[in-house]
C-alpha cells in the first residue's frame, strides 16, 4: 500500500479512510450520536464547521473537545469515532469532534482557526451543541494535540476562557526532526520522519512557523506554558514524537507545575485508534477517563 503522504491529497485521505475502517467496527453505543453545523466566525477567520457529538449513557455535565489527528492533512471525527466513544464511555462525559479544514489545501492557521471557533462556541453556546453546561476539557492526539494545545495558547493571549484542563496524546509539538525519538524511530515501525516531514511541509504551506507558538507550541514562552492549566499528557514509547512530549513536560515541571505524564509502553504512534483489538489502547484511554473526571472534580 503506497504511503498516503506522497499520493494527491484526496487519494491519500480515501486511503487513510480505509486503513481506519477496521478500527472503528463494533461502536461503542452512546446515548446519542448526532451532527451540527457551526457557522463561520469571519473575525476569527473560521470555516463554516461540521461537528459531531457524542453522548454517552448516564452522560455527566460538560463536555471534552476531541480534536483528531492525521498530520494537519487526514483523518476526520468518522476515523476516530471508536476512539472518540471509549473516552466518552470512561470519562462519562460528550465528546464534541470538530470537522476542519486539511492540509495542504488549507494551510496553518486554517484548521486551527476552525478548531478556536468551535472552543469558543461550546463555551458560549453549550446547548445550542447538544450538551449540558459544565466543565470542558480540550482533547486530540497527535496533530489534534498540536492544535488543543495551540487553541488553548491563543485563547490566553486573546484574554478569553480556558477549559479546565486537557488530554494530550502523542502530539507533535515542534517542528524539529532532530530529537532523540525521531532519530531512533526514524524509519518507524509506523510513523517515519519522512512522513512527519511531508506533514509538517503541508501544514506550513510554504510559511516560516518554527518560531510561532501557534503552529509549534514547545516554543512557547514559560509565562504562556504555566499559565495552562493542568494536562494529562500521553505517548506512545515507540514513536518519532516520544521526545516532543517529553521535552513538554520536562519544561512544565521546570516551572514548577505537576502535570500527569504516562509513556505506555510497547506500542506505536496512534495505538489509540485501536481499541477493538489492543488492550493497552483501552487501558490508555481509562487512565485518561479517569484523569476526565479528576480534571472535572468528579473523581
Amino acid at each position: 500500500m503506497p504511503d498516503p503522504t506522497t499520493l494527491p491529497p484526496a487519494e491519500g485521505r480515501a486511503q487513510s479512510l480505509l486503513a481506519n475502517a477496521r478500527c472503528n467496527v463494533d461502536l461503542p453505543p452512546m446515548h446519542r450520536a448526532s451532527e451540527i453545523w457551526l457557522d463561520e466566525d469571519a473575525e476569527l477567520g473560521a470555516a463554516r464547521c461540521r461537528v459531531r457529538v457524542l453522548v454517552p449513557p448516564d452522560a455527566g455535565v460538560g463536555a471534552i473537545l476531541f480534536v483528531h489527528g492525521g498530520g494537519f492533512a487526514f483523518c476526520s471525527p468518522e476515523t476516530h469515532e471508536r476512539c472518540a466513544r471509549v473516552l466518552a464511555i470512561e470519562s462519562g462525559l460528550p465528546v464534541v469532534l470538530p470537522d476542519y479544514r486539511l492540509a495542504p489545501e488549507h494551510p496553518f492557521p486554517a484548521g486551527l482557526k476552525d478548531v478556536i471557533s468551535v472552543l469558543r462556541s461550546i463555551f458560549d453556546a453549550t446547548e445550542s451543541i447538544g450538551v449540558s453546561r459544565g466543565p470542558l476539557l480540550v482533547s486530540g492526539d497527535s496533530a489534534g494535540a498540536n492544535l488543543a494545545l495551540a487553541a488553548m495558547l491563543h485563547e490566553q493571549a486573546a484574554g478569553r476562557g480556558l477549559p479546565d484542563g486537557a488530554l494530550l496524546f502523542y502530539g507533535n509539538y515542534a517542528r524539529s526532526f532532530e530529537t532523540p525519538s525521531y532519530i531512533r524511530f526514524s524509519e518507524g515501525p509506523g510513523l517515519t520522519r519522512g512522513k512527519m516531514q511531508r506533514y509538517w511541509s503541508f501544514y506550513a504551506g510554504g510559511q516560516e512557523i518554527e518560531a510561532d507558538p501557534l503552529a509549534c507550541p514547545l516554543v512557547a514562552g514559560d509565562a504562556e506554558l504555566a499559565a495552562l492549566p493542568p494536562l494529562h499528557l500521553m505517548a506512545a514509547a515507540v514513536d518519532p514524537l516520544l521526545s516532543d512530549t517529553l521535552m513538554l513536560s520536562d519544561r512544565l515541571k521546570a516551572l514548577g507545575r505537576d502535570d500527569e505524564l504516562s509513556i505506555v509502553p510497547g506500542v506505536m504512534h496512534g495505538f489509540l485508534q485501536n481499541t477493538y483489538e489492543l488492550s493497552a489502547a483501552r487501558e490508555a484511554l481509562a487512565a485518561a477517563g479517569r484523569a476526565a473526571r479528576r480534571l472535572t472534580g468528579r473523581s
